[in-house]
């Protein structure tokens, strides 16, 4: 048996074949073969083999030694053992990550979550015909990057909006360094451009809110009905959610392509470089600041203050990045005591200097 076969198309490559390897030289006493997590539901996961498909279950010792985040995803390659009588498989391994999707879990005291792994390029689709938000798709690019995929927008449903054009410059405004395409699944318009992509071997993640068409370019791409959808919503135009688990599908082209489910919010998890990379021309502009602590406030020679008032700095640009700037502090201090610890030692510095600045106005009345 040779590990390649029925995996090439998937994205296989000497580089897993080598960490592959290490795990089959630990257990030499068992059946031990590669595959990658093509379906992951709720208490469910199904793997592509040399050997087949299988739906697998976890090992004992995986669950039990898994830090947060490290239990199979859809998009990640394993080391599992077939059982001897073809119903399923364990998986034992899961082999290092190319690159990782991660998001804050939705919900009160909601953890690391890895939507999807080992993707080359994420594909943040928003819709053009109703609910397109600048600040959703500044939160998806700044996740896309931090993830190690190259993010590309497209715009889904063009067929349904009257000026598309002035819509994608208002996206492309805010997309610092990824490209945006404007597409229709149902009339083809700009598909040609998502042809090429992702390519033999490469895998692409579809990412976006509920609604946003991501099934129909699925199929659109797959040239067959491979996903479900349903039709949308009269009242607010919005599309309903029907994709409940993530699946790669193997594209006509060569490459993969993992549909998600539509998310309903994207809190950010350690994103710093992400954020950086998305608001590149914001922090070009602190740059230029006279001093290196500069708050943006009242200091003199501020640059940012001076983009703003020459309208140079869109203010409410201006503002998502300052509000993804205080989830990410907020979500450190959260997690970290000694942040937590500095937070607070800083918060009543403030309060003193606050109060202190009160006094003498008084003592002035």
């Amino acid at each position: 048996m040779t590990t390649e076969n029925g995996l090439t198309p998937y994205g296989w490559s000497p580089s897993l074949q080598s960490q592959f390897q290490i795990h089959r030289d630990r257990h030499s006493g068992q059946d031990l073969v590669p595959g990658r997590v093509v379906v992951q539901q709720r208490g469910f996961v199904r793997l592509i083999t040399p050997l087949g498909e299988f739906s697998a279950g976890l090992s004992g010792r995986l669950v039990h030694d898994a830090a947060p985040g490290d239990l199979p995803v859809a998009g990640d390659w394993v080391a599992a053992t077939p059982h001897a009588d073809g119903s399923g498989a364990t998986i034992h391994h899961v082999m290092p990550r190319a690159s990782a999707f991660v998001r804050r879990a939705s919900g009160p005291g909601g953890g690391l979550q890895v939507v999807a792994a080992n993707v080359e390029i994420a594909l943040i689709t928003a819709s053009l015909n109703a609910d397109l938000s600048l600040r959703r798709i500044e939160r998806y690019l700044a996740t896309a990057w931090e993830s190690g995929a190259t993010p590309v927008v497209v715009l889904t449903k063009a067929d349904l909006c009257s000026d598309v054009e002035m819509l994608k410059a208002q996206v492309e405004a805010v997309s610092v360094g990824a490209p945006v395409h404007a597409v229709s699944a149902l009339t083809g318009e700009g598909l040609e451009a998502l042809a090429g992509l992702p390519g033999a071997g490469r895998t692409a993640v579809l990412l976006g809110s509920s609604g946003a068409g991501k099934s129909t370019l699925v199929n659109a791409l797959a040239g067959e009905m491979v996903m479900a959808t349903q039709a949308i919503i009269e009242e607010g135009a919005r599309g309903r959610h029907t994709t409940t688990h993530r699946e790669l599908v193997l594209l006509p082209g060569g490459g993969v392509l993992l549909d998600t489910p539509g998310m309903r919010e994207l809190g950010l998890w350690d994103a710093d470089a992400g954020l950086s990379a998305t608001f590149a021309d914001i922090e070009a502009l602190t740059e230029q600041c006279r001093f290196h602590d500069c708050a943006h406030e009242t200091e003199p020679g501020c640059a940012v203050r001076a983009a703003l008032g020459a309208g140079e700095l869109d203010p409410d640009r201006w503002k998502s990045f300052q509000k993804l700037q205080r989830e990410l502090a907020h979500l450190d201090r959260r997690e970290d005591p000694l942040a937590r610890i500095e937070a607070r030692r800083v918060w009543i510095q403030r309060t003193k200097d606050y109060r202190a600045r009160k006094r003498g106005r008084d003592d002035e009345d």
